[in-house]
């Protein structure tokens, strides 16, 4: 028994080893996909001087890169846990709550599509012009994508249009508080489901009320993850939309949804796929719920745009941890908090990569956030 142990700890170790976290992994058919970025880079370039043209632009390719990015974080988990569903199913009803969020916003709101974020200081004006690096924004969350990074649309997008240093940061600290918040919360709710309530369900299937459970928690939560983030795809357009550009807002947005469940989430999916037990109903609903709490604690506590994505990558991590520490075997616990780290490690490295660019992104397109960072440094270094 015990050589019989010391084998299989060996194959795990060797397993671990041999897992690698890839940051520059386009997949197949990247050629192709290159070649269709750099045409969308050379319509950009185009569309800049005209900024009717460009604002529209910006939109749909910010419309595209959200969905492809930032909504895996709230529907994963209802995609993987429901594969077996007819796609269009689950479209229609994530579209449905999608349309009734943005048109509660846009009715209760004369016309403001993003539940007030951009009415918050530092967004409230609508651009009337545009720079080349604003509409290509979206393009580098896009080959990010690509290469399944977590980043966050709300920093690479919605940061680009900030108009001073603390608008920026004032974001940014609100995400870091999410992460921790997430991480911390995740940490303790399953540790405590694991310990007095996994081991009573553990190859059970699921009971036929789950079903109903999940659907309603993941709604919840899509409801409340359009609210905190309409705003990195409406930060284009009017701040105002008519009942025109609203439809072509909503619509939009709703067709990509139908292509993002046909596509099954697409590559970005398996930043979900590949943690523990997420294809089980019940743990996709607690993830579901525990998210959802907290973007509705962040929707009253400001209005200050945040990153759903640092909450989301925080969630699941305090929950691997978790998952890893009520391993009974100490081998297995040593083996799988490993395995725990090397994702959260992974997945951080690629979020503080998006945020790292869409700090330089802000500070190359706005003069007067440039200004005022050099004037601070000069300031601490006392010229």
């Amino acid at each position: 028994m015990a050589r019989k142990k010391r084998l299989e700890d060996k194959i795990t170790t060797n397993r671990l080893e041999r897992t690698s976290y890839p940051l520059f992994d386009l997949g197949e058919g990247s050629q192709k996909f290159i070649a269709f970025i750099i045409v969308l880079a050379i319509l950009c370039a185009a569309a800049t001087p005209y900024p009717h043209v460009a604002m529209w632009l910006g939109f749909a390719l910010a419309g595209y890169s959200a969905i492809a990015n930032d909504s895996i974080q709230t529907i994963g988990t209802f995609i993987v846990s429901n594969n077996n569903k007819k796609w269009w199913v689950l479209w229609l009803y994530i579209g449905g709550i999608f349309l009734l969020a943005v048109g509660q916003s846009w009715y209760l709101n004369d016309g403001d599509v993003s539940s007030g974020r951009l009415t918050s200081k530092g967004f409230d004006v609508a651009p009337t012009s545009f720079s080349f690096l604003q509409l290509a924004a979206p393009l580098i969350l896009l080959v990010l994508t690509r290469m399944k990074m977590p980043v966050s649309t709300t920093f690479l997008i919605l940061n680009a249009f900030a108009d001073k240093p603390s608008t920026m940061w004032g974001v940014i600290q609100k995400s870091i508080m999410g992460y921790l918040l997430a991480f911390t919360l995740a940490l303790v709710v399953w540790y405590v489901i694991d310990k007095t309530v996994a081991n009573l369900v553990r190859g059970k299937k699921p009971a036929k009320w789950w079903m109903p459970v999940q659907w309603v928690t993941s709604g919840l939560l899509w409801f409340t993850w359009i609210q905190q983030d309409a705003a990195n795809i409406a930060v284009f357009l009017p701040r105002q939309l008519d009942t025109t550009e609203f439809m072509l807002f909503a619509g939009y947005i709703f067709l990509g949804l139908g292509l993002l469940f046909y596509l099954k989430g697409d590559r970005i999916q398996d930043i979900v796929n590949e943690k523990s037990g997420v294809a089980d109903i019940r743990a996709a609903t607690v993830v579901d719920f525990v998210y959802a709490i907290i973007l509705f604690y962040f929707k009253i506590h400001s209005k200050i745009p945040m990153s759903t994505t640092w909450v989301f990558i925080g969630l699941l991590a305090g929950r691997e941890i978790a998952i890893s520490f009520t391993k009974k075997r100490a081998t297995k616990r040593k083996m799988s908090l490993m395995k725990s780290l090397r994702m959260m490690r992974g997945d951080l490295v690629k979020a503080f990569i998006g945020l790292a660019i869409s700090v330089v992104l802000a500070i190359m397109i706005n003069d007067q956030m440039r200004e005022e960072l050099l004037g601070g440094i000069l300031g601490m270094i006392g010229f």
